[in-house]
């Protein structure tokens, strides 16, 4: 008879996080790599979480060594690979991001563009579409790095404006350049440079890039399991599902693969871990974070009851299921945080931690404060408890 499925505690599980995360400041990293590769992916959507999410796990934080690695060396690199969002991971994980989710996505772009394009009934097709993207990519190997307006200025099939959902009560007319660069992003071809103004800007410059080498999409799929495993386990079959976007069969046949070891939660379900990594954390010092809204140590589970009380969810989250800007303590979220007009840090508490947490949450906004310096942080998820602290 086969011995009962090992059980790892929630507290063991957030201990894990102080220590996998990069979170404990014992265990905080060098470079933004390390920083990335930590979590495996940083939430890009919003330009300014990038620098957060990755200084929060720096031991000497600063927005210069983020923007070394994104824009000098190009070590880091933004993809849109799961759930069809963009992310900046490492340029050496970044082949096999953009094998087991990135390809997809950038099938279903490049798809849903043609299919808007011949809707619209103005000759517009995959040729003129292949045209249009020549054109692009001729621009920026003859000028650099460019804007999409001053793209849209040099290339004339960018000023198509086309109508989608033609018909429909959502009938709208669109400009083509966003969509026609989004694709060239997607499929590698193109990649976001550095932005016109500060770190906080949505801005970008383009420049060419190269396609990622094309890998098998099991076998990718397979490698990214058990790195995310490494970080994220223990963790469940609708945890992956909802990190990757992926099928529930591709799941299962995932954690297959790399031979995924259950073990048993304090909730009484199955969850996975890495082949042999069922030993107890060794445990950290205490610690303080300040995590921006969508970072992945907050949102790379389905189920975070482990880290995060349900009472506090309606003042933490948007309407779309968001988690915006956080406080955590000892690998639990104790409260959000919010910066201010006048560049002030400010936060609230939803739980009484105890003194010594107070005095850990207000060094690490010192922190925070310091190096973001006079830099104006306004995230594109605003939350109820965000939008009342940052009044």
């Amino acid at each position: 008879m086969s011995s009962a499925p090992h059980r790892i505690s929630a507290a063991e599980r957030r201990t894990r996080l102080g220590r996998r995360h990069l979170l404990a400041p014992s265990a905080r990293a060098a470079t933004a790599v390390d920083a990335t590769d930590a979590v495996i992916a940083l939430h890009a959507t919003d330009a300014a979480t990038v620098h957060l999410s990755a200084c929060a796990r720096l031991a000497d934080a600063t927005t210069a060594e983020v923007e070394r690695a994104l824009y000098e060396d190009v070590s880091l690199v933004r993809l849109l690979s799961m759930r069809r969002t963009l992310f900046v991971v490492s340029q050496e994980l970044a082949p096999c991001v953009a094998a087991s989710t990135g390809h997809a996505t950038a099938v279903k772009e490049r798809k849903t563009l043609i299919k808007h394009l011949v809707e619209d009934g103005n000759g517009l097709d995959e040729r003129w579409l292949a045209d249009a993207e020549d054109a692009v990519l001729a621009e920026l190997t003859a000028r650099g790095p460019s804007t999409g307006s001053r793209l849209s200025a040099a290339v004339p099939a960018l000023r198509t404006k086309i109508t989608v959902f033609r018909g429909q009560k959502y009938e709208t007319v669109q400009g083509v350049s966003t969509r026609v660069i989004r694709v060239l992003a997607a499929e590698g071809r193109i990649r976001r440079d550095r932005p016109r103004g500060s770190w906080t800007s949505s801005q970008f410059t383009w420049a060419l890039s190269e396609p990622w080498p094309v890998l098998p999409v099991a076998e990718a799929q397979a490698e990214l399991t058990r790195r995310w495993l490494l970080r994220y386990g223990p963790a469940t079959e609708a945890d992956l599902k909802w990190w990757t976007g992926w099928t529930l069969g591709h799941v299962r046949k995932a954690l297959a693969a790399v031979g995924a070891e259950e073990v048993r939660l304090d909730e009484g379900v199955v969850g996975y871990v890495a082949p042999g990594d069922t030993e107890p954390e060794p445990p950290v010092e205490p610690w303080a974070a300040l995590l921006p809204g969508l970072d992945p140590s907050a949102m790379a589970w389905a189920d975070r009851g482990f880290h995060l009380d349900p009472q506090h969810r309606a003042a933490l989250f948007d309407y779309a299921g968001n988690i915006g800007p956080t406080v955590w303590w000892n690998g639990g979220i104790v409260g959000g945080w919010a910066q201010r007009s006048d560049g002030e840090i400010v936060w609230r508490l939803l739980t009484d931690p105890g003194p010594e947490a107070s005095a850990a949450i207000e060094a690490e906004a010192s922190r925070l404060s310091e190096w973001v310096g006079e830099a104006r942080i306004t995230p594109r998820i605003r939350t109820p408890l965000e939008r009342e602290l940052s009044a």
